[in-house]
């Protein structure tokens, strides 16, 4: 039992710290979205901004699990876990997305978005959970195909699998950093169909045709503090970083102190392991 409090009090104490440290992430996110209008494409400037318009396809992408037409997709596999406080939690074991890029569209003009590296909080998303000794034959193949090393033994407990799509017209709010798109727009493609990572293209006149007008190309940037695209108003946005770095930067110390205290309780009564 003195080894369950001892465990659980340094616990709190680094889940604590950790807090603290997101919060003043979360803090600096909150400023920037606050901070930073929201431009039209027409007169965008190049750094930092914020954007709201709709997803337009810039390939024909399917999304692995439904089968269904997108602009970009993400999947997720998942298993059951235990914590060490004996909670069941879902962890990530694997992650996949499409990798395509993408136009927004706000009447006004286009970009072109590289979502790598986004923090995608948009879209259509379907999820399957299976209960063990294996998986329907849909995901088996999946991870047959991407020969994952551990997929007998993940399939052998509970697996959840989820998917995640911004299909064409779905509305998003993206901050993200503007860059210059390339003066000289090289498409090398059949015109009737490309063959690139599984994709088919839209075509390549198509693709010519927006890249071309694309006002700049938006992508993560490592100076920046988020690159976010999701379904939720700047204002809603807003708010919900600002209750993240509340909670962080007051909850954090809080827990932090609860288990050092704790840690002192126990080696006040000589309840605490020192090996």
């Amino acid at each position: 039992m003195e080894l369950f409090w001892t465990l659980g009090s340094a616990a709190a104490v680094g889940a604590g710290a950790y807090g603290f440290i997101y919060g003043f992430h979360a803090l600096r996110v909150q400023r920037v979205i606050a901070d930073t209008p929201t431009a039209k494409v027409r007169s965008l400037a190049m750094g930092l901004v914020e954007l709201q318009g709709s997803v337009q396809a810039r390939s024909r992408v399917t999304s692995p699990f439904t089968g269904r037409a997108c602009a970009w997709w993400e999947v997720e596999l998942q298993t059951l876990r235990t914590s060490n406080k004996g909670m069941k939690q879902w962890s990530t074991v694997y992650r996949e997305s499409s990798g395509q890029p993408f136009y927004l569209s706000d009447g006004t003009g286009e970009v072109l978005v590289f979502p790598h590296g986004a923090e995608v909080r948009a879209g259509h998303v379907v999820s399957e959970e299976t209960m063990g000794l294996g998986v329907p034959e849909l995901y088996s193949s999946f991870m047959d195909g991407r020969q994952l090393g551990m997929r007998h033994i993940w399939s052998m407990g509970p697996m959840r699998f989820r998917e995640r799509m911004l299909e064409e017209g779905q509305a998003i709010y993206l901050l993200g950093r503007a860059q210059p798109r390339a003066q000289s727009v090289s498409v090398s493609m059949d015109e009737d169909v490309l063959q690139a990572t599984g994709t088919d293209s839209i075509g390549a006149t198509h693709v010519r045709t927006h890249d071309a007008d694309c006002h700049a190309v938006i992508r993560r940037d490592k100076r920046d503090p988020a690159f976010l695209i999701t379904d939720r108003s700047e204002k809603m946005m807003t708010v919900e970083y600002g209750l993240k770095a509340f909670g962080g930067l007051v909850g954090g110390p809080v827990l932090a102190l609860f288990g050092l205290w704790c840690l002192i309780e126990l080696a006040r009564s000589g309840d605490l392991p020192l090996g």
